[in-house]
């Protein structure tokens, strides 16, 4: 017997995590100002890169005498220039509890072929943070977008610590609540949070990583496209809209659009409102079923954008192709698109819930996931 369908859609549809929905009301209409054709060497174009410069600093509140520059490769850009620039000076510890933070590892072991002190901890946990020797540098995901697991805080980031803490912060810059003052190095791209253009990524230095670029040579070769400094000196037009390679005009227009988006639900305090409120949403939708659960295993580290879901059913057979049938019957329906786990992670779904997407639309997606997860166990039992 057929399982009734839910009578309430999502507007939009669109929970991918990354590149995520755009925010409510936005239209290709809004760009219209943007200065295609021009040269971004040219007045008009620098003015729109320092205006999403100094856009990123206002809205996510970045100290003053931090620089942010515009980076080509978007987030896996801005984390390669700071690696390969930075690392080799001190020792480093590598933290990964995802495929992200993995991938830095590889990097800083296989290619630059230091002898980091590498931290594991398997999806749904984190490391010991309380472990982390923060006079060493650092390297480390803030929050896990494949594993939905992030920092809970910066506590255990030492004020005096000696070493330089680098974050990726893709998935947590604009809906979580950064420390700035823990952090010297912390990268982000335009298409996780607030919903921009992919392939623009932004690097944020604190002084104190100015500071080693100006002092330390790293020993193995560096590409044009990841060079910061210039003669021992760190190359200032970088961070006032120089860009390193020619930009998209477009997708800076684009960006330049989430933050106006985003100063009008009230700049970061409100996007971390909605962020939560989704995440909320889906707690409390959770919390009611004995089939469904986080796969971040502590609450304080769940993270309120990525948010990863295992299903908890001995019935199920074949977690991997549930789950896939269960997002594929969700996407036939046109009510959630791309939220099946990411292919490193275990089976289960993935929502984004930053605070581009609609609470309503979160609310009304609930119900249908139950619909396919019970449509799926029919299919199932039916076929056994």
């Amino acid at each position: 017997m057929a399982i009734a369908k839910p009578g309430a859609r999502p507007e939009n549809p669109r929970f991918s995590s990354g590149p995520c929905a755009k925010f409510p009301g936005y239209s290709l209409d809004l760009l219209a100002g943007a200065p295609l054709g021009r040269s971004h060497r040219a007045a008009v174009g620098k003015e729109r890169l320092r205006a999403a410069i100094e856009g990123t600093r206002e809205i996510l509140g970045i100290p003053a005498d931090y620089r942010i520059g515009i980076v080509p490769a978007s987030d896996t850009g801005a984390m390669e220039m700071a690696m390969w620039s930075l690392l080799g000076a001190r020792p480093v510890e590598m933290l990964a509890w995802e495929s992200f933070g993995a991938g830095w590892v590889t990097d800083v072991v296989k290619q630059l072929k230091l002898d980091a002190e590498v931290k594991t901890a398997d999806y749904g946990e984190i490391v010991d943070l309380a472990s982390v020797d923060t006079d060493n540098d650092v390297v480390f995901t803030w929050n896990g977008t494949t594993s939905g697991v992030r920092v809970p805080d910066g506590d255990w980031i030492k004020s005096d610590r000696a070493g330089l803490t680098i974050c990726d912060a893709t998935s947590a810059a604009f809906a979580q609540d950064l420390p700035w003052d823990r952090l010297d190095v912390t990268t982000f791209s335009w298409q996780k949070v607030l919903g921009g253009e992919a392939a623009h990524g932004m690097l944020v230095l604190g002084p104190r990583a100015v500071e080693r670029l100006e002092s330390y040579t790293p020993p193995w070769p560096l590409p044009k496209i990841f060079r910061l400094t210039k003669g021992g000196k760190l190359i200032e037009g970088i961070f006032k809209g120089e860009t390193i390679n020619t930009p998209s005009m477009l997708a800076v227009e684009d960006y330049l659009a989430a933050l106006d988006w985003a100063r009008s639900v009230g700049g970061l305090g409100g996007l971390i409102a909605r962020a939560d409120a989704n995440l909320a949403t889906v707690a409390d939708f959770v919390a009611a079923r004995d089939w469904l659960a986080f796969l971040a295993t502590d609450p304080a580290t769940r993270s309120n954008t990525s948010v990863c879901l295992r299903f908890d059913d001995a019935r199920i057979n074949d977690g991997a192709a549930f789950a896939k049938a269960v997002a594929k019957r969700l996407e036939a329906e046109g009510v959630a698109l791309d939220i099946g786990a990411y292919r490193d992670a275990p089976a289960g779904l993935r929502i984004w819930c930053g605070g581009t997407v609609e609470r309503q639309d979160v609310a009304a997606l609930m119900p249908w996931i139950e619909w396919a997860y019970q449509t799926e166990i029919a299919a199932q039992s039916q076929a056994a």
